[in-house]
């Protein structure tokens, strides 16, 4: 018998180092070739590492959550053969699954009696009781279906990464029926000891890093300017009704898309990248837009690229095509990278106010709140109206606080009177 050594490959991009994100076999496994072994995580991306050969795990590398560098021994399989160590002379082939969400199982104490592992926790049922100021984990879009269902998400039990509540969780939670319908009200006041330790690895500790180092290293200011979106509204509608069972449904995304892409023709030191090291700035005449995307297992920046070049609806279609692709685990990491500026959005969740975080090494993001009706006063007379507030940021290192001003002020301008969105 021999063994076997597959050290950690090189994925390419000048990649240093990656984090061992979770662990498909363990010691004593028999593998096959072709077999996943490990999911490593890089920058952008969640990477397959398959086996090259058959045989027996006889020792892992690392443990999940470890950073390593590309040529370090990440597993070794006992083979069939010489008793020589044998390294593969080419790494093992990588696939990658750029979102694939890693298997990060909480670790729950309880005091003063133990508490049971934490699969045993997830079979238990849909139910459980939380602290009232316990915020349980969920996207944006899974606290609006639990708002628009009467739920409380906090008597919810999560199945998802880290314990997050997933809609199915939701559509379980709702299938009790009346049978239970005493129990939340009892859980809810139960006093409770238990703690929960979350390790930040994969994905979460790639945001958490990225997050860190654009507060760390640009210097954030953020504008906000009040909208009315009333006609782009009604335009929008009006449009739907006309064009929607034939080319699709367009929410307001596209619009403001087109409405960053005409307004950056006057402002292109927007649409640009800066390299703090060389210190360079890179103006882009390609307008690849980044959209912020929640994930079940974070945020993700899917671009549409080119946007310069897309209709209302070309660019409506991608929005989605790209939204469901990050949600779904299935974007590639050419579609997670390369984007000049960034429209970030939570919806209905959006709020009167936000603060966006640049995603770097871009200088600009546009943040969208939400639309709400109210009393404005127009030629003297009080009207109801659509409005919305942007909420951006910039670097001020490299955009100055005006032109910040006149380029939001631009995109107010078309979005007001959308007609001039396609005059060109």
């Amino acid at each position: 018998m021999g063994t076997h050594v597959i050290k950690m490959p090189d994925i390419g991009e000048g990649i240093a180092e990656v984090e061992l994100s979770v662990w498909h076999v363990k010691v004593g496994d028999m593998v096959v070739e072709d077999q996943v072994l490990a999911d490593v995580m890089t920058d952008k991306a969640m990477v397959d590492i398959p086996s090259p050969v058959h045989g027996k795990v006889i020792a892992l590398g690392g443990q999940p959550g470890e950073v390593m560098a590309v040529g370090s021994v990440l597993i070794s399989i006992e083979v069939e053969g010489a008793g020589n160590v044998k390294e593969s002379a080419q790494p093992a082939p990588v696939k990658e699954v750029p979102v694939a969400a890693p298997k990060v199982e909480a670790v729950v104490e309880s005091k003063p009696v133990a508490a049971p592992a934490p699969k045993a926790a997830v079979c238990q049922g849909p139910m459980v009781a939380r602290a009232a100021d316990e915020r349980p984990l969920a996207s944006p879009a899974v606290r609006k279906h639990a708002l628009d269902l009467g739920i409380q998400l906090r008597l919810v039990r999560g199945t998802g990464p880290a314990g997050r509540v997933l809609h199915e969780d939701l559509d379980a939670y709702l299938a009790q029926g009346q049978s239970n319908a005493s129990a939340p009200v009892a859980a809810a006041y139960a006093q409770r000891t238990d703690e929960q330790q979350i390790p930040v690895i994969g994905m979460r500790r790639k945001i958490a890093q990225r997050m860190q180092d654009a507060t760390q290293r640009a210097a954030h200011f953020s504008y906000v300017e009040e909208i009315d979106v009333t006609a782009v509204e009604e335009l929008r509608a009006h449009l739907n009704e006309k064009h929607g069972a034939t080319r699709g449904k367009l929410t307001l995304l596209p619009f403001l898309v087109r409405a960053m892409v005409v307004a950056l023709r006057d402002f292109p030191q927007m649409n640009a990248r800066y390299d703090d090291e060389a210190q360079v700035i890179t103006r882009l005449g390609a307008v690849h837009v980044g959209v912020a995307t929640q994930s079940d297992v974070g945020l993700m920046v899917p671009v549409v690229r080119h946007a310069e070049a897309r209709s209302l609806w070309d660019s409506a279609t991608e929005i989605a095509r790209l939204a469901n692709a990050a949600r779904n685990g299935k974007a590639s990491r050419d579609e997670l990278s390369g984007s000049t500026i960034t429209l970030t959005s939570l919806g209905a969740l959006g709020g009167i106010v936000s603060t966006p975080v640049l995603n770097l090494p871009e200088v600009a993001i546009v943040g969208v709140n939400k639309i709400v009706e109210r009393p404005m006063v127009i030629k003297g007379q009080i009207v109801i109206r659509k409005m919305m507030n942007l909420s951006s940021s910039f670097d001020h290192r490299v955009v100055d606080g005006m032109d910040a001003a006149l380029f939001i002020q631009a995109i107010r301008g078309l979005l007001e009177q959308p007609a001039t969105l396609f005059v060109e």
